[in-house]
């Protein structure tokens, strides 16, 4: 199977070892074993004790039960055990879905920008994609109304990701049911990528596409929301029992179980997930506003300020592409952004917003110093 090259993915791979201020980082800022045990005052000696004692053995096949219980916990919908399966991280858990649902010849509705996986896996196994265009104009949400023009019977899948990655939009639960009443009407699944839900300004639940539709399916990880991407530990959630059937089917041919002494750092996590939301939303408000205010006295810069998650595209009224531009800018000040080239935009770049707040606007000078001293040949 051919498939396009992963821009966003091959361009931090190419820089982020390298780069001296790293403004491509997604993930909010990461915890140790040590700064998670303290933070959810759990004995460090007693645990550690259970992890170099723990026979390496395979998982549970379809995931650690307690865990699985502690994964549900972050749903309004009561959720069993077997409506949620364990993967190697949201990529995996997104991979395993597409993989599950979509046959050569479907057709499979997709936001953009978004993380280009969910987009080329489906044309990649010979469905037929288009796309529900995400606009500046409309604050990056989807449009209702060329989402009902998109939509036939022949759609199988519609695919969000919300807060959406780049934009750092988030759909609103009136308008996910508006997109619900349109999936029902035509009996299609629902794959919602919400590795950033709970990454909120506001003080609110964010609603799952699971809590809203029968057909939907969630997909998340300890990546982002948890800091903790080394685990590599992500889930599938979902109440329809045949898609799971289907992927559990699928599951066995490549992931089989998740690793033991991932599931029992996770299931630390998870089992205090309020405290480490709580760490991580500060983080993010506090950064946010650094980042506002820089972005307010940048005369060559627009945005759509972001309403959650831990990026935003930042647009600017230069000539020059935004790969020259962000390789430009790596090259002569050491600062990686993403090029919104990798999410099919130009003129704008991604930029991450959630790690130390002091290499944040450290970054931010950096930038500003490129622009003042380029904007000639810009």
């Amino acid at each position: 199977m051919k498939i396009k090259e992963f821009g966003v993915e091959q361009w931090m791979n190419n820089y982020e070892d390298t780069a001296r201020f790293n403004l491509g980082e997604t993930c909010v800022s990461p915890l140790s074993l040590h700064d998670l045990l303290k933070l959810v005052d759990v004995d460090e000696d007693i645990f550690v004790q259970k992890i170099v004692n723990k026979r390496l053995t395979y998982g549970d096949i379809l995931g650690n039960v307690e865990l699985k219980q502690n994964i549900a916990r972050l749903f309004q919908t009561p959720l069993e055990p077997e409506q949620i399966i364990t993967t190697h991280g949201a990529i995996g858990a997104n991979d395993l879905v597409l993989r599950s649902i979509v046959d050569p010849g479907d057709e499979v509705i997709v936001v953009a920008p978004t993380y280009q996986q969910v987009q080329s896996i489906p044309e990649a196994l010979g469905a037929t994609v288009k796309v529900l265009h995400l606009k500046p104009a409309q604050n990056y949400l989807p449009d209702i109304d060329e989402l009902g023009q998109l939509v036939n019977p022949k759609t199988k899948l519609i695919i969000l990701n919300n807060p959406n990655n780049p934009s750092g939009s988030l759909i609103p639960q009136v308008l996910l049911q508006d997109i619900v009443e349109i999936a029902q009407e035509v009996n299609a699944y629902i794959m919602c990528d919400e590795v950033y839900r709970f990454l909120t300004q506001a003080e609110q639940y964010s609603s799952s596409i699971v809590d809203l539709y029968k057909r939907g399916i969630a997909t998340g990880s300890m990546s982002k929301v948890f800091s903790l991407a080394g685990l590599r530990l992500g889930w599938i959630v979902t109440r329809d029992s045949q898609i799971m059937t289907d992927i559990h089917n699928h599951r066995d041919y490549n992931t089989i179980s998740s690793g033991v002494l991932n599931e029992m750092i996770a299931n630390v996590a998870l089992g205090h997930a309020d405290k480490i939301i709580q760490r991580n939303r500060k983080i993010v408000l506090k950064n946010l506003v650094v980042l506002d205010n820089w972005v307010n006295d940048q005369a060559h810069i627009s945005w759509v300020k972001p309403q959650a998650g831990t990026t935003a595209l930042l647009h600017y009224d230069f000539r020059i592409n935004s790969e020259m531009f962000c390789g430009q800018l790596f090259r002569q000040k050491g600062v990686l952004l993403v090029p919104g080239a990798e999410f099919g935009i130009e003129h704008a770049v991604r930029i991450g917003y959630a790690f130390e707040t002091a290499e944040l606007k450290k970054g931010l000078e950096k930038i500003s110093e490129f622009i003042m001293e380029n904007k000639s040949i810009l």
